[in-house]
Parts: C-alpha cells; structure tokens; sequence
C-alpha cells in the first residue's frame, strides 16, 4: 500500500509495563522517567530532521502513553506542546484478556495459546474480549494510511508501527507482528522504504 506522504513514526517511551513485559494493549499506562528521556531524545533528532514543522500533520493516539510523548516531542522541538490531532484508528492492538498480565504468567497458565500465537502471529486473536489479531490492526491501520494526504509526524504503539511498515513496505505477513520497535528512534517512511533515524 503505498502513500506519497512522507510519515515520521515516534513509538511512545518506555512505561512500567513495557519493563516488566506485562501486556498493555489498549490499558493506559504512563510512560515512566526512562520513557520521557526517549521521548526528549526523539523530540531533538526530529527537530534537526524537518525544516518546516508547520507544513506537518501531527497525530497521536489517544492514550495517555502517547499522548505525552507527543507533548514532549513537540516541546522539544520548541512547539507548542498540545497543538496535534488525536486518531482513534492508530491506538495500540487490543490484547484481549491478556492485558495487564505478564508474559511470564502466561508461559505457565497458557501455553497451547502462545504456541498457536507462534504459528501464526498475524492472524492469531488473543483470548477474551475486545482481543484482536494483526490482520485486524492493520485493517484498521490501513483505513487510517488511506487518509494521509500531508506529510506527517505520528506518535503511537509498536503494534501499529509494525502494521504500518508492512502495509507500506508490503512485507510478508508473517514477518510484520516479528519487526523490531524501538522507543529511542525514529522510522521514516517514504517512497515505500523506511530508514531509522
């Protein structure tokens, strides 16, 4: 799928949860003091990265998570803080009844359910409500990519960076839930390539 609009991707920073590999998903967790450091770090890189920040779309998720990343990206940056749009369609994958456990528990308590994940990671649904698959995000990413006219910055979720990667890189489905997502960079992607910055 491809998009003339040159896309800034931020993951929000770190959060407790991230460090203790507990599943978030959809919950609204805050970034912690390591997060809002990842978060200043990307908020310089992209400032020495675009010349006209007004000739931007900034966009965000909703959660809290992402929400105050993109507040700190954009004061970093010497913007005002809380002038960016929020998008429903670029909140985090929903994990089902496995938001807010760790993974370590769920090694125990259910591990048919993590080797069937295993083999077949895009199209796998996790447990309980709400829970959804991959192929589902990236239905929902794409109605979104569909949309993006203007040159963006994005911040949002690892879930939905790696959908958004495969959808404009048309990556093999089985490869996009595998990607890696670091908090501490930023993705570029143009022209149907994408570059770490």
């Amino acid at each position: 799928m491809q998009t003339t609009a040159t896309i800034y991707f931020i993951r929000h920073g770190e959060t407790d949860w991230n460090a203790e590999l507990r599943f978030q998903g959809q919950e609204d967790v805050p970034i912690n003091a390591k997060g809002e450091g990842q978060a200043a770090r990307n908020g310089r890189m992209l400032a020495t990265l675009l010349d006209r920040p007004e000739h931007y779309d900034f966009v965000a998720s909703p959660l809290l998570r992402t929400r105050h990343t993109m507040e700190i990206v954009r004061g970093e940056m010497g913007l005002s803080p809380t002038e960016y749009r929020l998008e429903d369609r670029l909140k985090e994958i929903h994990y089902g009844g496995w938001q807010r456990r760790k993974l370590d528990a769920i090694k125990l308590e259910e591990a048919e359910a993590l080797a069937a994940r295993r083999a077949d990671p895009f199209h796998w649904r996790p447990p309980g409500p709400g829970g959804e698959s991959y192929a589902m995000l990236s239905e929902r990413v794409a109605g979104w990519l569909a949309g993006v006219t203007r040159d963006t910055v994005v911040v949002s979720h690892g879930g939905v960076m790696r959908c958004l990667r495969g959808l404009i890189e048309g990556l093999a489905l089985a490869d996009v839930p595998k990607l890696d997502v670091p908090q501490d960079r930023i993705l570029l992607l143009k022209g149907g390539r994408s570059s770490w910055h």
